[in-house]
């Protein structure tokens, strides 16, 4: 069923990844221009990739363990994108000039605890399941 709490996680973690990048900068460049997800093309296709597999794994709610299989691609994109993010971040110039990195750096992890938030419902509704099962 569709309106299951893992719905609901589900597009959240689909608003965050599909328009949370694009409206706030990842970082601030030398020149102190803001830094978007779109300015990089892998960044913006990365994205929009973690979007889409968490829009598809909500319809996937009658096969429990592909949408549990999906959200653990779809967090391994997501551990890309945060180590991407880190490995940026720390090569930023900081010494001599203040650097600024943006709050949308951060939607990875927010996406992270949502997938996980996430597959816990799904376990929690398969392991419901199989007691009903049992009970048969």
């Amino acid at each position: 069923m569709i309106q299951r709490i893992q719905s609901v996680y589900l597009l959240l973690v689909a608003l965050f990844a599909g328009v949370g990048p694009f409206m706030a900068y990842l970082w601030l460049d030398m020149q102190g221009g803001e830094f978007y997800a779109q300015n990089e093309l892998w960044i913006s296709i990365a994205f929009y990739a973690a979007a889409v597999l968490a829009l598809v794994t909500i319809f996937l709610f009658k096969n429990r363990q592909n949408q549990f299989v999906m959200n653990r691609l779809n967090m391994i994109l997501q551990l890309f994108l945060l180590g991407f993010f880190v490995y940026r971040s720390l090569n930023l110039s900081g010494e001599t000039l203040v650097s600024e990195k943006g709050i949308g750096m951060l939607i990875p992890v927010f996406s992270i605890v949502f997938l996980v938030l996430a597959n816990r419902a799904i376990k929690k509704d398969e392991d419901l399941v199989k007691s009903v099962d049992r009970l048969r």
